[in-house]
Parts: C-alpha cells; sequence; structure tokens
C-alpha cells in the first residue's frame, strides 16, 4: 500500500492514500461493523430476545391497538388472557377498542402474561 504521510511539528498528521485503497479501506470497515452487529444479534437471541415478527411490525405502523396485535400474535383469546391477568373480558375488551386506560398494574400483568414490556403493550 502506497502511503504518503504529512506531518506537522513532527508528527503525523494525516495519511494521503489512494483512492482505490481508501474505498477498499471503508468496504473493511463496514463489513466489521456489520459483523459486530450480527455478533451481537446472536447474542442477543441466545440471552432469550425475542425479535418482533412482521406480522405485529405492519398490524402496528397500520395504527392497531399494540395489546391487541401481540394477544392475537400470541394465540389468546380475550378470555384466556383477561383470566390469566385477572380482570375481566369486558375491561380487556374496553382497552383493546381504547375506550380505557389501563392502571399500571393491570397493564404490567397483562405485559407479564404475554412475556412483554408495558411499553410494548400501549400506544
Amino acid at each position: 500500500m502506497s502511503v504518503q504521510v504529512i506531518a506537522k511539528n513532527g508528527q503525523p498528521e494525516w495519511a494521503v492514500v489512494p483512492f482505490e485503497e481508501y474505498e477498499r479501506l471503508v468496504a473493511d470497515a463496514e463489513m466489521l461493523a456489520d459483523i459486530r452487529d450480527f455478533d451481537q444479534a446472536k447474542q442477543q437471541l441466545a440471552a432469550g430476545e425475542e425479535l418482533i415478527p412482521s406480522e405485529v411490525v405492519f398490524a402496528r405502523l397500520d395504527g392497531a391497538n399494540p395489546l391487541r396485535v401481540w394477544r392475537e400474535y400470541r394465540g389468546l383469546t380475550q378470555q384466556k388472557l383477561a383470566d390469566l391477568a385477572g380482570i375481566s373480558n369486558s375491561y380487556l375488551s374496553q382497552l383493546e377498542a381504547d375506550k380505557r386506560k389501563g392502571t399500571p398494574d393491570v397493564l404490567a400483568r397483562l405485559a407479564e402474561v404475554m412475556n412483554l414490556t408495558i411499553d410494548d403493550i400501549v400506544k
């Protein structure tokens, strides 16, 4: 590799490389960043982090209620989720229809039952 070093006050300040070499270095740096991101994602998955499925993402982008989207994705009926969280089916229905806001305690129980965070199920 042909490198020209430009010094200032006796100390290297700039390195000038041919453009092709510069492009190769940029591509290598981008590849290294991709490899690090991939390794981090593998570690997170191995530690149990869940990926958000595209059907959940698209439903949320379309404005669907997050509690309903996750409940349906988890394969739970309203009655089953309400029973597991210790609330009434009508209360859950009102939450999903945005007619009521849940208390922090109720939202925490709903999130816990579905192995989510409160942030996952509120708008």
